[in-house]
C-alpha cells in the first residue's frame, strides 16, 4: 500500500516521534515499503555567526546524523528499510521538499496538542498536512 514512508524527527524529542516510527514501521512491514526519517536542522542566524566556531554546521549535521541513526537502529525496522536525511532550513518547507525527492507516499509524524497559538498561527504540522502532494498522518500521544 505504502512503498515510500516519510518520518520527520525532531531530535531534541525523540520520544515525541516514537508514535510516529512505531506507526510507520508497521504499515511499513504490511506493505514491504521503505522507511525515511528525516531531520530539519535549523539555520544558523547570520548575527550568530561571528560568535560560533567556523565548522559549527557541519559539526551540527555531524552531530544530528549520529542521533538519527541510533534513533533508526532503535526503530526495530530492518536496516535495508530505513533511512535517514538531515536537511537545514524551515521546517515544513524542507518536509515537503523531501517527501518530494523521496516520492513518499505517506508522512507519518506526531503532533502536540493544538494550543489556541496553533488555531491562529498554524503549526508545521498543519502546514505539512495543507500541503503535502501525498497523504499525511497525525499521530497523537
Amino acid at each position: 500500500m505504502f512503498n515510500s514512508i516519510l518520518v520527520p524527527i525532531d531530535l531534541a524529542d525523540t520520544d515525541l516521534a516514537k508514535p510516529a516510527i512505531e506507526t510507520a514501521a508497521s504499515l511499513s512491514k504490511s506493505s514491504g515499503g521503505t522507511v525515511r526519517l528525516v531531520n530539519i536542522m535549523p539555520m544558523t542566524p547570520v548575527m550568530l555567526s561571528e560568535y560560533v566556531p567556523p565548522d559549527f554546521d557541519a559539526q551540527q549535521r555531524q552531530s544530528s546524523n549520529e542521533a538519527l541513526a541510533i534513533v533508526a537502529r532503535e526503530s526495530g525496522i530492518d536496516s535495508g528499510r530505513i533511512s535517514t536525511s538531515i536537511r537545514q532550513g524551515g521546517i515544513y518547507h524542507e518536509i515537503l521538499e523531501e517527501a518530494a525527492e523521496v516520492n513518499a507516499d505517506l508522512i507519518v509524524m506526531t503532533s502536540h496538542r493544538p494550543s489556541m497559538q496553533n488555531y491562529f498561527l498554524g503549526s508545521n504540522a498543519g502546514h505539512i498536512v495543507r500541503y503535502a502532494k501525498c497523504s499525511v498522518l497525525v499521530v497523537r500521544r
